[in-house]
């Protein structure tokens, strides 16, 4: 089962993916996801989170991903991270709001 959680800026993102290390995840089982591309993999490659691929969607998706709008992608590769497409829906209008939402799935 996934687990979502959702923060303000990097400096929360870092503590947090600290804090989850703590519980004993690795930061192969944490996804980070910003509204922005740039900003999402900024953070991500500095955190050193895992990212939605091929892997997680399957090769089809992913290459339908690359020509869809940015909210159809973010809300399809939080689904291939583990929420339900609810979930994933209402997660990206926290993206809209310029929040993270990191999702951890084991």
């Amino acid at each position: 089962m996934a687990m979502k959680y959702t923060v303000e800026n990097s400096v929360q993102a870092k503590q947090k993916v600290e804090e989850l290390e703590a519980q004993g995840y690795s930061r192969d089982d944490i996804y980070l996801f910003a509204h922005s591309k740039d900003r999402e993999g900024h953070i991500s490659d500095v955190l050193d989170t895992e990212k939605v691929g091929v892997s997680e969607q399957g090769f089809f998706k992913s290459m339908k991903n690359a020509f869809s709008k940015r909210g159809d992608q973010l809300r399809s590769d939080m689904h291939a991270a583990g929420l339900t497409e609810a979930e994933a829906e209402a997660a990206e209008r926290e993206l809209d709001e310029g929040k993270l939402v990191l999702i951890v799935n084991k």
